[in-house]
């Protein structure tokens, strides 16, 4: 089965448009999971299922004012597909983050079923 890329770009516009928790779960398998490869905000890294990353989204837009999903390049191979992209969050207090991101979303029947991310946050 193909990655439906409809899919990972809607899930960029609906937390651009502000949503969080419960109105993304639609976007996942119930054992979905994201793996988060040590960066600048998560030195250790982080194996978060999919109940864990719809609670940290809620918390992510009581901090966030605005976020933007530049996405840059594609490529898909079978369930698999590489997003290279940038993002782009505005703090409440209106500090910037900017992170470049190379990320390996797997799908199952249409839906995400993980997401392993590589993030380089510029110095903040």
């Amino acid at each position: 089965m193909v990655v439906d890329m409809d899919t990972i770009h809607a899930l960029h516009r609906a937390l651009e448009a502000g949503q969080s928790g419960e109105e993304l779960r639609r976007f996942f398998t119930a054992d979905a999971v994201t793996v988060e490869h040590p960066n600048l905000i998560r030195p250790t890294g982080a194996r978060t299922p999919l109940d864990k990353m719809l609670t940290a989204s809620a918390a992510g837009v009581e901090l966030l004012s605005s976020q933007k999903y530049d996405v840059h390049s594609t490529l898909s191979s079978g369930d698999t597909t590489i997003v290279r992209l940038t993002w782009t969050g505005v703090l409440r207090t209106g500090n910037q983050l900017v992170a470049h991101i190379a990320q390996f979303v797997e799908t199952r029947d249409g839906l995400i079923s993980s997401i392993e991310t590589f993030d380089c946050y510029e110095p903040f």
